[in-house]
């Protein structure tokens, strides 16, 4: 009977669409409301710095809608971000990779989201963007500033991309709708 129930509910949740609430976090200039609005609307938007957050639907990746919060990302709002943690599944972490004397910031607060009760287990994606500009990090040197190998209890993944351009979005969010899928399947167990 159990076997049963869960086939059918696989099957219902493989035809209405698996939904998702994904933060997008990084330092302030990181480009996370480029990345945001280039994923939603497939436009470059020129921005201001975000004071506060943004809401908006990503459509359907491998059939998983995502609900992004893009939150500030200045210092004195980066104090605010706990509040968003609840009920997350995924993270999107942006950080400019151009810009190394910020590494160990970015660092610092990647781990103190990680560290939060309510990010417990919570897969994240490092996109590494503006890759597009001169002396821009690969995503494996960042990912080595960044301390990811010793991150323990949560999957990961780092993608290079440019957010003006959309380069890597795509590709970035497909492997997070994967983790995803996976993080909510065993929060189930």
């Amino acid at each position: 009977m159990g076997g049963l129930l869960s086939s059918l509910y696989q099957t219902l949740m493989n035809f209405s669409g698996t939904k998702a609430r994904i933060l997008l976090l990084g330092l302030d200039a990181a480009g996370k409301t480029t990345l945001l609005y280039k994923l939603k609307l497939n436009e470059t938007v020129c921005t201001i710095p975000t004071i506060g957050f943004n809401v908006e639907t990503v459509e359907p990746i491998h059939n998983v809608t995502f609900t992004v919060w893009d939150v500030g990302g200045q210092d004195k709002i980066r104090v605010m971000w706990k509040h968003y943690f609840m009920n997350t599944d995924g993270l999107v972490f942006v950080v400019d990779s151009a810009d190394p004397e910020r590494f160990e910031e970015a660092k610092a607060e990647l781990n103190g989201i990680l560290e939060n009760d309510e990010m417990r287990g919570v897969p994240f994606v490092v996109m590494a963007n503006k890759q597009d500009l001169p002396g821009a990090r690969k995503p494996m040197d960042l990912a080595d500033k960044l301390g990811l190998m010793k991150i323990k209890g949560h999957q990961w993944h780092v993608q290079g991309c440019c957010a003006a351009t959309g380069d890597g979005l795509v590709e970035g969010l497909e492997v997070l709708t994967k983790l995803v899928k996976q993080f909510q399947k065993n929060k189930q167990f």
